[in-house]
């Protein structure tokens, strides 16, 4: 048994992180332009406004670094926010997708929106959850020397989805779901290994090349 929890551990300890699976979906609604225009840029919004279910600020910031990389124009969501205020501010912004529509249909925030450049609005909705965790682990310290022996385990699931809006026809075009899961470890003998399962950053990848692939242009 001990020669078994040995080589488990080893095996592990090559590979540096923990277990991670997802599965990703796409749905197109209608054809995407093939070219956005120079003047013309995305922007990518969180769900804010259930503080314990709001779309994290890391997810946020890494689906639109991942997607800024020259293809496309990324404005950022708080200077979105800044050119759009008060409209998209948490206490007033829409509270899904479905209420997009009736949010840019008022000739404001329609003459507000022409002006920001914004093209595609991506609204991001979802979360990174725990979920079981198992295991144990006991430490000690003596004259000789500490250590630990044991080994503990936990499970995080990511689930997002990616509605995407065209602002010329004020339309959903199409959305992107992810499921990424995955199970981190600590084994240890005499020094903990924390082998951590990156499953926030699995969806960020999967989403964000979605999306470029979803919009993607030529310029």
């Amino acid at each position: 048994m001990q020669a078994k929890f040995l080589c488990l551990l080893m095996l592990l300890a090559l590979t540096g992180t923990g277990c991670v699976k997802s599965s990703i979906e796409q749905i197109r609604h209608t054809a995407v332009a093939s070219q956005i225009a120079d003047t013309e840029s995305v922007v990518i919004l969180g769900r804010r406004q259930h503080s314990n279910k709001e779309t994290e600020n890391s997810f946020l910031d890494c689906v639109t670094d991942s997607l800024d990389d020259g293809s496309m124009s990324v404005l950022p969501e708080q200077t979105f926010k800044d050119k759009m205020f008060p409209w998209f501010e948490p206490r007033v912004a829409p509270l899904s997708t479905e209420s997009l529509p009736q949010l840019i249909q008022q000739q404001a925030v329609a003459d507000r929106l022409k002006q920001t450049g914004v093209r595609y609005i991506v609204w991001l909705d979802g979360s990174t959850e725990d979920g079981d965790e198992g295991g144990s682990m006991s430490c000690a310290v003596g004259p000789a020397g500490g250590g630990c022996l044991g080994f503990l385990w936990w499970e995080k699931q990511a689930l997002y989805e990616a509605s995407i809006w065209d602002m010329h026809n004020s339309e959903s075009v199409g959305k992107i779901s992810i499921d990424a899961s995955g199970t981190s470890y600590v084994p240890a003998v005499i020094i903990p290994i924390p082998l951590i399962a990156r499953t926030q950053n699995a969806a960020c990848i999967g989403v964000a090349q979605q999306l470029r692939e979803f919009l993607q242009t030529t310029n």
